[in-house]
């Protein structure tokens, strides 16, 4: 069985199970909310709403509010020189479809328990469970000895070398012409 919705100005078609993207909505995460605008609902025999089905709704478990990508809205005017950059990004919220309703019924399937990460005993809590070797890793480079700063600043010069004198240029002349205006 399936259902088009309508949430946020947009339709969406939805089964059971389906994790799908819509505009934000109210409700914390973990909890069920009902989406009671269902415009179609589909199966053996198709149910058509005018607008809407009576006493249908879908069920669906929050899973995560978020943002969008960025959308940049940018404005020129050439030859104007009138430019506006401006950015945007979505609401939205995430959403796992746990069930169809029909009759005016209420959801029974709650949400789903969160999967815990196992967490490993410390070596010797437990003497029962098996221990796994671990990989060696290979010991750790220490970093280099850092040479002194000034040494590597100053390049050193040649010993034959003789030490080179800037020379400064010659002054131009003022040019000569017409300097008083009759």
């Amino acid at each position: 069985m399936f259902a088009v919705i309508k949430t946020g100005g947009r339709q969406y078609r939805v089964v059971p199970d389906d994790v799908l993207e819509i505009g934000k909505i109210a409700g914390e995460v973990g909890t069920i909310v009902q989406l009671g605008e269902v415009l179609l609902l589909g199966g053996e025999q198709p149910v058509l709403g005018a607008p809407t089905v009576a006493g249908a709704s879908v069920a669906a478990e929050v899973l995560q509010h978020k943002r969008g990508p960025k959308i940049i809205a940018f404005k020129k005017r050439r030859r104007k020189n009138s430019r506006r950059k401006r950015g945007y990004r979505d609401e939205i919220t995430v959403l796992r479809v746990t069930e169809i309703l029909t009759d005016n019924k209420h959801p029974t399937v709650g949400p789903r328990p969160k999967k815990e990460k196992p967490v490993a005993a410390a070596p010797g809590e437990d003497a029962e469970t098996p221990k796994k070797t671990a990989k060696k890793r290979a010991p750790a480079r220490k970093p280099a000895a850092k040479t002194p700063a000034k040494a590597a600043a100053k390049p050193r010069a040649k010993p034959d070398a003789k030490p080179e004198t800037k020379k400064t240029p010659a002054k131009k002349a003022a040019a000569k012409g017409k300097t008083e205006k009759k």
